[in-house]
């Protein structure tokens, strides 16, 4: 898909907006605004060419990794794994209900193209670090993205991480962090502010970059420098807005976290996405 265009791309995200949309509203439940703000990376990701897969060989040794350590977000690694064929979009409005492998966070041994069971915050890049230093011993090539939440990165565990991540000069790991400025019990900034994070990954030995993490061509261009990067791990610093682009929507409570759409919210939001232009 390297010659995908932007367009193109725009349509997926779209897509997979929708999905979010209305998994979460048909189950009542779920994180919606958390899995909107990351769907331009996750896009890149998947069908921008940066990942190499075979959805109909998930457990391909030679395949590149998604690690979803931001585990809530679970609504959008379904809706991108569904459309890139791991699995039928028809199970997609069976997420939380008893009995589908869709569950509340992802569970790597119920579905395909889930690499790490998570929703324990902090743990992600950790075991992102697992996959790439055994890339390293392996001799394989293969790349591993972990994706955080900058709520997330409150945890003590994500900075051990990096600190061994650079220790093994692990130039095959790459973190993006989906800065949307919100965590569970309100703003990064009110209830443990690390910004800018730049420096702070900078000082632990990553490369850095900063981007709009809703311009698919800057996140694209961020992704093609850390595979260029050598000899240490990259962090991308996505700045994104949470539930985006439904902000207007959403203003009363811009965090409006782990709460779905209510029906008539949810239509709202379909016919608000039909009018982007793509």
């Amino acid at each position: 898909m390297a010659d995908i265009s932007i367009a193109d791309l725009k349509t997926k995200a779209k897509i997979i907006r929708k999905e979010i949309i209305t998994s979460t509203t048909a189950a009542g439940s779920g994180h919606p605004t958390s899995s909107l703000s990351a769907v331009e990376i996750a896009t890149a990701l998947f069908f921008g060419g940066m990942m190499r897969y075979d959805a109909k060989k998930p457990d391909w040794p030679d395949r590149d990794r998604f690690i979803l350590s931001k585990g809530h977000a679970a609504p959008l690694l379904y809706a991108v794994l569904a459309e890139a064929g791991y699995f039928s979009a028809d199970q997609l409005p069976t997420l939380r209900k008893l009995g589908s492998p869709l569950e509340g966070h992802p569970n790597m041994r119920r579905l395909p193209g889930v690499e790490a069971s998570t929703g324990s915050l902090g743990q992600g890049l950790s075991i992102g670090i697992g996959h790439a230093l055994a890339a390293k011993m392996d001799k394989k090539d293969y790349r591993v993205y972990v994706l955080l939440g900058d709520g997330e990165t409150d945890e003590g565990q994500v900075w051990e991480a990096a600190m061994s991540a650079k220790k093994y000069q692990l130039d095959n790991l790459v973190a993006i962090v989906d800065q949307n400025g919100y965590q569970q019990t309100g703003p990064t900034a009110e209830v443990l502010d690390l910004r800018p994070q730049g420096p702070r990954w900078e000082a632990f030995g990553w490369f850095a970059q900063e981007i709009n993490g809703h311009d698919l061509e800057a996140v694209l261009n961020a992704f093609e420098k850390a595979a260029q990067t050598k000899g240490r791990p990259s962090v991308i610093l996505a700045n994104t807005v949470k539930g985006y682009p439904l902000q207007d929507l959403l203003k009363a409570d811009p965090n409006h976290h782990g709460k779905p759409l209510k029906a008539d919210e949810a239509e709202k939001a379909l016919a608000l996405l039909d009018q982007m232009v793509t």
